[in-house]
């Protein structure tokens, strides 16, 4: 995406950088369970402190609405990102204030400091001027490589950046880069697979992909929204009733832009929601009135691997079935397969959301996709064609 100033060409030696990241990793007992954040995050760090600059890390942690939450600190964080860059990582017990002002004071040149909470203060979410000037102060330039945070409107992720010179750093940038390859300017023919359960919750996703892809895969329980809108029998199946006539507008509207909405033709149904029950593959439009819809069919899969075979890109965000229950996750497991391969021969692959880096992970695809996306809200409202403010605060305008 162009539009957005990166890290190319700017001279950070002895500068103080604040560098906003999301240091959200899941902590069980005062251990972290997932380094994968950190080690995302550590190739920014490592270049701008290899280039002498005084870095100093700024995230939220959970949500202690606005006051001092002991079980929310930052430092065994810290700890953690010391063990993954495999070097000494300081600490502040504050954000702002003396505590913050004396041990960024005490930085050399090259040395990672990793501030407290920002959201143990109300004025981070609120993005209050006067707390984003207090941390802005701290710092000489702003890098923020917390996509994941960017659809906030918060004082670390907006306020400071419209106070300081701001740069997307490298997590950042490729996220930008991944997703404007996507959507903003894919290689065509473009499609998307959505799933999830509720045709409510991914509205301004499919109003937004109709006009931008050339193909798009509804799975999950939000197909049988839309089956049920055209007259199927769904039996026990979770579908949305009073959405009925939104799935009929949808179509219409993918019809009236080209776009060919693909729905499932089969289901693997059974009579109870649970590991291993009895199952029976039937007409998507014939659902037993004792049964419900738990996983796309086999021909059903069939069609989506042929149709995703003709793409040139392609993005993926919610799994076909009940994945975490099996059997219900085979569906999206061949269709991962199928995805890699495609990736393998060509095809730009970009996946996100919680469950689908989850299916993912499950199917063992990750690193053979082109890029996935760990963001959760920042990316569905990027594909829902929203403006971040985190991003929009790196306009090179």
């Amino acid at each position: 995406m162009a539009g957005y100033r990166t890290l190319d060409g700017v001279d950070v030696a002895g500068k103080r950088v604040l560098m906003r990241a999301d240091l959200n990793v899941p902590l069980r007992e005062g251990r972290i369970t997932d380094l994968t954040r950190l080690e995302r995050l550590s190739p920014t760090i490592v270049e701008l402190s290899g280039k002498g600059a005084k870095v100093i890390v700024l995230s939220h942690f959970d949500r202690p609405k606005g006051k001092r939450v002991e079980s929310m600190s930052l430092r065994p964080v810290a700890t953690a990102l010391g063990e993954v860059l495999g070097r000494k990582v300081g600490f502040a017990d504050d954000c702002v204030g003396p505590d913050a002002g004396a041990a960024v004071a005490a930085m050399a040149d090259g040395d990672v400091l990793v501030l407290e909470n920002t959201r143990f203060h109300a004025g981070e979410e609120e993005n209050d001027p006067a707390f984003a000037a207090e941390v802005a102060a701290l710092g000489d330039l702003f890098v923020n490589d917390a996509f994941s945070a960017a659809h906030r409107a918060h004082a670390t992720t907006e306020g400071v950046a419209l106070l300081l010179p701001s740069y997307a750093g490298r997590l950042m940038q490729a996220e930008l880069d991944a997703l404007n390859a996507a959507l903003g300017t894919p290689k065509r023919p473009v499609g998307a697979i959505v799933g999830g359960s509720k045709v409510s919750t991914k509205l301004d996703l499919l109003t937004n992909l109709i006009t931008k892809v050339d193909l798009l895969v509804i799975g999950g329980a939000m197909a049988n929204t839309f089956l049920a809108a055209q007259g199927a029998e769904l039996g026990k199946s979770l579908q949305e009733t009073a959405l009925h006539q939104t799935a009929r507008d949808i179509m219409a509207a993918a019809a009236g832009h080209g776009c060919t909405i693909l729905l499932p033709v089969d289901f693997v149904v059974s009579e109870t929601f649970a590991p291993n029950p009895p199952t029976q593959v039937v007409s998507a439009r014939q659902v037993p009135a004792n049964a419900m819809a738990l996983d796309v069919g086999p021909a059903t899969t069939d069609a989506i691997i042929a149709a995703v075979q003709g793409l040139k890109t392609l993005i993926w965000n919610g799994p076909l079935g009940a994945f975490e229950t099996p059997p219900f996750e085979a569906a999206t497991m061949r269709l991962a397969a199928a995805v890699a391969t495609a990736t393998d021969g060509g095809m730009i692959s970009v996946g996100g959301g919680g469950d689908t880096v989850a299916a993912l992970k499950q199917a063992g695809i990750i690193e053979r996709m082109t890029y996935v996306s760990s963001a959760g809200g920042a990316f569905l409202e990027w594909m829902e064609g929203k403006t971040l403010p985190g991003v929009a605060a790196l306009s090179g305008d």
